[in-house]
């Protein structure tokens, strides 16, 4: 089952293009990374998916609703932590999460005190006082604290230091361990690969790529480097799959895509000094989408 599905979706402001043709799918209980650079159009998508802007054509889904017409149902079920969450500054951080917690109903304080503990919250201070990490600690918390069937989180590991960044992580896995799905954009390559096991590449509103994070990565290109002493002849002959990207002082690198099988019997015959082969990473095929991409707006 699908908890969003998005087919063709175009958004337009007058002659400035934002998405054409987006479709994708994320699967309940999945951690799904939204990829992309500023400006690719992770956020436009976001806030069509939650009803705040009408898409120009094509169509939205969210639990099977439409997210324009049903938006109101659709956010029942859903949170949603903003790449710029704005808070109530004259609140103490304890009062902000008792007035969200009975606005959505009940239910959640639990859950709150928990994540309070858990992310280290001064909770009894006022949130003017607050630092920008502090800050987006308290935003996490009341997205989580009403466990949520979809979480849709847009970059949401701004200000935070490694260690709290590796308790959201804790938590987002909890989260789909118990069935509920997480939507989760960024432009950060490590965290994608570290977090997600379902990942889309959004280049200049267009998806490229979209898949597991294992089949993606399988695709990525692996780096080699290659040292000989005397160097290497211009006439080497190197198998397909293998790119030469600079030669130097008896230095050879360059790029393998493929099976390592050819690689590793071409190198036996090589004679080298050293070898140096690095696994594939998201950051390869990002890169490879991106090299010649301009930098974008927000």
């Amino acid at each position: 089952m699908n908890v969003v599905e998005i087919s063709n979706l175009a958004k337009t402001y007058g002659d400035v293009v934002a998405l054409r043709d987006v479709s994708l799918t994320v699967p309940c209980g999945s951690r799904f990374g939204f990829l992309g650079p500023n400006g690719a159009g992770k956020s436009t998508t976001l806030r069509i998916l939650l009803g705040l802007l009408r898409a120009s054509g094509g169509s939205a889904n969210v639990f099977g609703l439409d997210a324009w017409s049903e938006s109101t149902e659709i956010r029942r079920r859903l949170a949603y932590l903003s790449g710029d969450a704005r808070l109530y500054d004259g609140m103490t951080g304890i009062a902000l999460l008792r007035f969200v917690d009975r606005a959505r109903g009940g239910g959640g304080w639990r859950e709150a005190t928990r994540l309070c503990d858990r992310f280290e919250l001064a909770a009894h201070r006022k949130i003017r006082g607050y630092s920008k990490g502090m800050r987006q600690k308290l935003a996490i918390i009341q997205t989580l604290m009403h466990k949520p069937d979809l979480l849709i989180l847009d970059e949401p590991t701004s200000g935070l230091d490694p260690l709290m960044q590796q308790a959201l992580y804790d938590e987002l896995r909890a989260v789909t361990d118990e069935g509920r799905t997480v939507l989760f954009s960024s432009h950060t390559l490590s965290e994608v690969e570290q977090l997600c096991d379902r990942v889309a590449i959004v280049r200049s509103g267009r998806i490229v790529e979209s898949g597991t994070t294992d089949s993606l990565r399988e695709r990525a290109l692996r780096r080699v480097v290659l040292k000989r002493s005397g160097g290497f002849p211009e006439t080497l002959a190197v198998p397909d799959g293998m790119t030469i990207r600079s030669r130097q002082d008896g230095t050879m690198t360059g790029t393998w895509s493929g099976s390592v099988d050819p690689l590793v019997r071409w190198l036996s015959d090589l004679k080298l000094d050293d070898v140096s082969i690095s696994p594939p990473s998201l950051e390869d095929l990002f890169a490879t989408y991106y090299r010649e991409e301009g930098n974008g707006g927000g």
